[in-house]
């Protein structure tokens, strides 16, 4: 947007009170011709008080010089063209003098009050010099003329000048409302464009976690139980063959389910792109996309609580000890609801995969009507039991699993056992 007008005159660097350089130069020429001209009327005016004709025009030049005056002080201005009104002179100063009053931001009883005071000066003195004139046989017209005239010379020295400045006036008060306007205007957009930005970068580093989480939640689980199992293959891979082809099979099975989930939302985040042409996909669609592919809470084959014996069976056949007790009868639960009971249970056996190989685990999960709790707690290792798997740990999982639990206004709470185990737990309303 262009620069605001007060910042034009600040930039201009006029002198003094002045804005501008040109408007400077303006008033001292106005200055100058009322000098003049009330200087050359002092001169008559001398005549007529029996004055020297020198203090007759140091008088009128002084009035006249007033005039530099009229935007810093119009009412002065005006005062002084009143004054001298009596001496017939300053005609430039009450015309110039009557619209820079008028123009200004001065009070409007104030205008009135020296407009009046204006129009009645110039017709006192018009009527006098009128009827002065025809007593001396100047003038030969019937009595009503000089009424006439005085009250029409009044009228065309204060009327035209006085309705000029009030209509500047306020012309340049609606413009400097209007640039004001803008410029609040301008300071919202770029306060709007602050707080977008800040809004867009809060929900790219949202999109971006949940991104992490839903990859976390799909690839970690398979993949540990694949390590889990590579471990045990290359353990009895000499000592019971029939078991290590077993295990094989089973290594083989998990990638393969991994590499399809993987390749799903891939092909989801790829397919999110075309559709939106060359340009990349925002940030936002692809989290949403990266949710759908990996939840898949929508579809028939998507993770839900009934799943829960594959999940447990999978943990079991690399060698866990897992305990299921249910309470409770099931409800119709929204499918993020179940989905995010199945993660919770789903990470708390990875992380014992993980951190307690070989511990006994517990999983409870207990239907309440409003609620659905679920609890994965695992005994300490056994002594002398060995980590083959040595599985990677960034303690992302828990993270992911409370910020899921939260978003859907439940409790998730996370840590050892006083018997040297460890346990999480989760409380999720039915629905929201």
């Amino acid at each position: 947007m262009t620069t605001t007008g007060v910042e034009d005159h600040e930039a201009a660097g006029g002198p003094w009170w002045w804005g501008r350089r040109r408007s400077a130069a303006f008033d001292v020429g106005l200055a100058v011709a009322s000098a003049a001209e009330c200087g050359a009327e002092g001169v008559a005016f001398a005549g007529r008080a029996g004055l020297p004709v020198a203090l007759g025009v140091v008088l009128g030049v002084v009035a006249g010089s007033v005039l530099v005056l009229r935007r810093r002080w119009p009412i002065a201005v005006v005062l002084v063209s009143i004054a001298v009104t009596p001496a017939n002179m300053g005609f430039l100063l009450t015309v110039v003098g009557l619209y820079s009053l008028a123009a200004s931001d001065v009070p409007r009883r104030i205008t009135g009050a020296l407009a009046g005071m204006s129009l009645a000066g110039t017709m006192i003195v018009t009527f006098v010099r009128s009827q002065q004139d025809m007593v001396q046989g100047d003038l030969e017209l019937g009595e009503w003329f000089v009424p006439f005239v005085a009250v029409t010379a009044s009228l065309g020295v204060t009327a035209p000048p006085l309705l000029l400045g009030l209509y500047v006036g306020a012309r340049r008060r609606l413009m400097e409302s209007l640039r004001e306007r803008a410029d609040s205007l301008e300071r919202e957009l770029q306060l709007l464009a602050e707080r977008a930005e800040e809004r867009a970068e809060w929900a790219r580093n949202e999109e971006r976690t949940r991104i992490a989480r839903e990859m976390h939640d799909v690839v970690a689980h398979r993949v540990s139980l694949m390590v889990v199992h590579a471990a045990a293959l290359q353990a009895v891979a000499r000592k019971d063959p029939e078991k290590a082809v077993r295990n094989a099979a089973l290594v083989g099975d998990m990638g393969r389910q991994a590499l399809t989930e993987l390749r799903e939302m891939l092909g989801v985040l790829r397919t999110g792109e075309a559709v939106r042409g060359e340009s990349p996909a925002p940030l936002a669609a692809v989290g949403e996309a990266a949710a759908a592919a990996a939840s898949r809470a929508q579809t028939e084959d998507g993770p839900c609580l009934a799943d829960l014996e594959e999940l447990l069976g999978q943990s079991r056949s690399a060698g866990m000890a897992v305990v299921l007790s249910v309470e409770g009868e099931p409800a119709g639960y929204p499918a993020e609801v179940e989905q995010t009971a199945y993660r919770v249970i789903q990470e708390g056996l990875t992380n014992v995969h993980k951190h307690a190989s070989g511990a006994k685990t517990y999983v409870r999960l207990a239907h309440r009507g409003a609620e659905v709790a679920m609890q994965v707690e695992n005994e300490p290792p056994p002594e002398g039991v060995r980590d083959e798997a040595r599985l990677p740990s960034g303690g992302n999982g828990l993270v992911g699993m409370k910020e899921r639990v939260g978003a859907l206004g439940g409790v998730f709470v996370s840590g050892p056992t006083d018997a040297g185990g460890f346990r999480v737990s989760a409380v999720i309303p039915a629905g929201r």
